[in-house]
């Protein structure tokens, strides 16, 4: 679709009207037939993060019409998710989800369950007590996710936290993006609309699985919360027994996964994705006027069932990925596709703060980062880290896995592979 489609219609005193297609959530016909409500977005042109307004305008019937069927027996929950982003999933909801969901779903959208988060620990704790045993026993369900990319992270990680029946059927999630970058998000949604998700919400746009990641640590790594003020045992894998997170977006060391641990906090989150930003520029250019910190360790990818370890043992930027975009402009996979199951490695060795900012500027311009000779760049079937002893500093060994932060010991290793089970799919790809 080109970035000039309109989407054209008569409204009801005739005269035509013409909107940006992708700013168009739904075109729905009323009971009788006889005229359509136009469901569509204003955004502010000059705040890209602004949470769009939602529009409805009465129209002629029209031959294209979104007519959402209610009967399809699917039991709908929704999810917001307050401390995602800068807060505003509450606010989102009332605004925008809720009005459009009364206008596709007039009949139904009373009995959907609204589920709002108390904790970091929610979804997680939905998941275990209701979503789990309802899609083990092949009940369908729909999940509005309203949240940032950790929501989808919990689901994943709570439906694969037991075994599942010969009945399982997976939970269909609409993505409506309220973190911080939106990485899943936006890498399946490539520039296709603006709505932040909310045409998904109809339930003929169709649905696909999920590609997933698992992450196997040694014994001693821990889980940092509460802005790392505070360390939990990660959840360890029922056949395995050894700790164990799922991912669907990246597994990273080094650099990125500094600028993530860095930055999670309340006063950094108060900015959105500046702040990865902000924590870049302490990182690459420490106050004493030292070189950024060159990262130790063994690193091996997985290629055809082997496993290779790189000739370097340091490192700057170091991540496994399975989206093409980590936040809307910063393109750092551009040969991932939407949904395709791949995994792409992105690595460079150790350089100054002005090099390293060069690079990941490249990323900004559609991915021109991998032309770079300094940038190794290739499809891999996993990534192995192991520190051998050779990083003292907890600092340096903090392990990413989709936002969540883990410390490994001086020792520990940390071993990524993709996934073949998959337990969601996601609406509106």
């Amino acid at each position: 679709m080109s970035d000039t489609a309109r989407f054209v219609f008569q409204d009801q005193h005739g005269g035509q009207q013409s909107i940006d297609q992708k700013d168009l959530v739904a075109n729905v016909p009323n009971a009788e037939g006889t005229s359509s409500t136009v469901i569509y977005v204003e955004r502010d042109e000059a705040d890209d993060a602004g949470l769009p307004k939602v529009k409805m305008a009465k129209a002629q019937v029209g031959p294209a019409v979104t007519r959402p069927d209610e009967t399809d027996g699917r039991e709908t929950h929704i999810i917001i998710s307050t401390g995602s982003g800068t807060g505003k999933g509450v606010e989102f909801f009332e605004q925008a989800v809720q009005p459009v969901l009364s206008t596709l779903f007039p009949a139904s959208h009373a009995s959907f369950q609204i589920h709002t988060t108390e904790s970091e620990s929610s979804i997680l704790g939905l998941t275990n007590d209701i979503f789990f045993p309802k899609a083990n026993a092949g009940t369908l369900i729909r999940i509005i996710l309203i949240s940032g990319d950790g929501g989808v992270i919990d689901l994943v990680n709570g439906l694969l936290a037991k075994s599942a029946s010969p009945q399982y059927t997976p939970p269909e999630v609409v993505l409506l993006p309220l973190g911080t970058a939106n990485a899943l998000y936006h890498s399946i949604n490539a520039g296709r609309e603006n709505t932040w998700g909310l045409c998904s919400l109809s339930t003929d746009v169709g649905s696909r699985p999920l590609p997933i990641f698992t992450a196997t640590f040694s014994a001693g790594a821990r889980l940092l919360v509460d802005e790392a003020r505070k360390e939990e045992e990660l959840p360890q894998d029922s056949e395995t027994g050894k700790p164990t997170l799922h991912g669907a977006v990246v597994g990273s060391w080094g650099m990125h996964a500094s600028l993530v641990a860095d930055s999670d906090t309340a006063e950094y989150r108060k900015f959105g994705v500046e702040r990865f930003k902000m924590a870049a520029k302490e990182a690459l250019f420490p106050a004493d006027g030292s070189p950024p910190h060159s990262y130790k360790g063994k690193v091996s990818v997985l290629q055809k069932g082997t496993w290779t370890p790189l000739k370097t043992q340091e490192h700057m930027y170091i991540l496994a990925t399975m989206v093409s975009n980590l936040e809307k402009p910063f393109t750092i996979s551009p040969a991932s596709k939407p949904l395709d199951g791949s995994m792409h490695l992105i690595h460079f060795g150790p350089t100054d703060g002005d090099e390293t900012m060069r690079l990941m500027g490249l990323a900004y311009q559609g991915g021109k980062h991998v032309d770079e000779p300094s940038v190794l760049y290739e499809a891999i079937d996993g990534l192995k880290i192991e520190f051998e002893g050779q990083e003292k500093d907890v600092r340096w060994r903090r392990i990413c896995i989709d936002g969540k932060i883990i410390a490994l010991e001086s020792d520990g290793h940390v071993e990524i592979r993709k996934e073949s089970r998959h337990v969601l799919n996601i609406a509106g790809t």
